[in-house]
């Protein structure tokens, strides 16, 4: 289930719908419908059709300017931090370099976080860090239960950070690694990541050891940075 499909919410409705649209190029060579047909279209008020419209401008999507009304922006324009967009653009068809550039964020915020989440401390925090990886290794677990301790094992370190900046990254990172860890595990042969190198970080973070964890960290992203590589390279 998308952030959207949440009852048949007619604006969330307009909002998913248009977007996945704009962003799969169906308007590449139309012009976006106006607020009249959009309103016809989903059996909106003007009122509603008015909100989906901001709501698809501030994700950086379209524009409006005078005399020349709403059109699609153009790519270079969009809210690539907008964890929709970014869902849109990986499922339209799966964008290695978008994958790439995305692991490179990655790398710049992940190991300083699993630092400064050694240097705030938070005992429950931490504890969420290590359970998620723990969770990992449950016997019998399946690959949807695993890939979602995957990813709120690295969710749990932006947390444990600290850092308002790395914090509201949660959704962005959430999102996207629905597409990567899935993508590396393929390119690996194997149905699950690799828990060990998860728990060496965990540990690491939870002895107060930063340049352990810095490095495992790291190494981790630089394995998945590789794969992603490997995948452009045979694709």
């Amino acid at each position: 289930m998308t952030p959207y499909e949440n009852g048949g919410k007619v604006t969330a409705r307009i909002v998913e719908t248009l977007g996945r649209a704009i962003v799969a190029g169906e308007y590449a060579d139309r012009p976006l419908p106006i607020e009249a047909d959009i309103s016809e279209q989903f059996k909106a008020s003007r009122s509603v059709t008015r909100e989906a419209i901001k709501m698809l401008t501030a994700k950086g999507l379209i524009a409006s300017r005078p005399r020349l009304g709403t059109r699609v922006a153009p790519e270079r324009d969009w809210n690539f931090l907008d964890p929709d967009v970014l869902r849109w653009l990986l499922s339209r068809g799966l964008s290695l370099d978008l994958l790439a550039e995305f692991t490179a964020f990655r790398s710049a915020i992940e190991p300083q976080a699993a630092s400064l989440a050694i240097r705030r401390n938070d005992p429950e925090a931490i504890t969420r860090i290590g359970e998620a990886a723990e969770r990992m290794t449950t016997r019998g677990i399946s690959q949807e239960d695993a890939l979602q301790a995957d990813i709120d094992f690295h969710v749990a370190i932006l947390l444990a950070s600290g850092n308002r900046f790395m914090i509201q990254c949660r959704d962005l990172v959430e999102t996207a690694l629905r597409f990567s860890i899935r993508l590396t595990n393929r390119q690996k042969g194997v149905a699950t990541a690799d828990s060990d190198a998860h728990r060496t970080i965990a540990n690491a973070i939870a002895a107060g050891d930063a340049e352990r964890a810095v490095s495992a960290s790291r190494d981790l992203l630089n394995e998945a940075a590789a794969l992603i590589e490997q995948a452009r390279r045979a694709g």
